[in-house]
């Protein structure tokens, strides 16, 4: 055969494949969402989820330092309170869940970078992600919150907050407070573009965050829109963002794109409990290779564009960038 173009010359060995690889990835850009609860002496599976647990403050520690010793550096708390009520106020408690679970982990593990979440719901007694106005969940009377809620975390020892509670403005609130407060130079990551999504069941559960009546259609994205995701990227760039987060991963690779292409920020990715779950369930019956399939989805993120990579499989991904098999 007479052929001048062999694409299959830089596949022949793992030498050659790995030098001309177009998608590379670090440990360092990895991020593990990990659910901090009341109590002491707890380390609860996750029926939904299979191999992550709800930890106690005391017991997280162990959890820790085996993504530290992973090379997972970087860490999200979603706090689960003992008691709700109607204005969420166990979010910005400064004895809350959460601002506990940092001020230990600073203590434990100086060097771990800690972020925390930002939202009402699993601190409302309704499960919405702000204050109720009736039935209809009040943006803009929720924005001071969710500030008070950030500052809270930044106080108690969080080297950067998240908010996803998808309120208009709520990026401005939490910079101007965080400003005003000293704290210029914690960053912000905005769930900016979170659609409603069918992939957070798991979570709701975990965290223990479904809300009592309705949906959040009305501030989450509708999941058949891409345009309107970049309007909310550039809106909280303008606002303040350092990062911008899309949410979930999987079934939004052209979101991260499209999103990767218009701003000039990092570009975050949530791999979210949904798809965790699917993974899980289906290698237990047999039906796929699990470590393969955790790979080639988190290579998928970041060919589509993702900086930044949050997942329930990051020691396991970190693993595999270790031996070679991805990055």
């Amino acid at each position: 055969m007479d052929m001048t173009v062999r694409p299959r010359r830089l596949r022949g060995n793992d030498t050659i494949r790995r030098m001309v690889r177009e998608t590379r990835m670090d440990k360092a850009s990895l991020i593990y969402p990990m659910f901090v609860r009341e109590g002491s002496g707890i380390r609860e599976e996750i029926p939904s989820m299979e191999g992550q647990y709800r930890y106690s403050v005391d017991c997280m520690g162990f959890e820790l330092e085996r993504l530290m010793d992973a090379g997972v550096k970087s860490v999200m708390f979603f706090g689960i309170p003992d008691h709700k009520d109607e204005v969420g106020s166990g979010a910005y408690d400064e004895n809350g869940i959460v601002q506990r679970a940092l001020r230990e982990a600073r203590k434990q593990f100086p060097d771990l970078y800690l972020i925390t979440d930002v939202c009402m719901c699993e601190y409302t007694s309704h499960g919405h992600c702000g204050l109720l106005c009736g039935h209809d969940v009040d943006n803009d009377s929720t924005l001071e919150l969710l500030a008070k809620t950030a500052l809270s975390h930044v106080e108690a020892g969080a080297d950067m907050v998240a908010p996803s509670d998808m309120m208009d403005g709520r990026v401005a609130a939490i910079r101007r407070m965080l400003d005003q407060a000293g704290h210029t130079g914690t960053p912000i990551m905005s769930y900016a573009v979170k659609y409603a999504s069918a992939f957070y069941g798991p979570f709701r559960e975990a965290a223990g965050s479904a809300p009592a009546f309705g949906d959040r259609k009305s501030y989450q994205m509708d999941f058949h829109n891409s345009r309107e995701g970049i309007r909310e990227a550039l809106l909280d760039v303008e606002e303040g963002a350092d990062i911008i987060m899309v949410k979930p991963a999987l079934a939004y690779l052209d979101v991260i794109r499209e999103v990767r292409n218009v701003v000039n920020t990092p570009v975050a990715a949530y791999s979210v409990s949904g798809e965790y779950a699917m993974i899980k369930a289906a290698a237990k019956l047999g039906y796929i290779e699990e470590e393969r399939i955790i790979g080639e989805m988190a290579v998928g993120a970041y060919r589509a564009g993702a900086d930044i990579y949050l997942t329930y499989f990051a020691k396991e991904i970190a693993k595999l960038m270790e031996e070679g098999r991805i990055g």
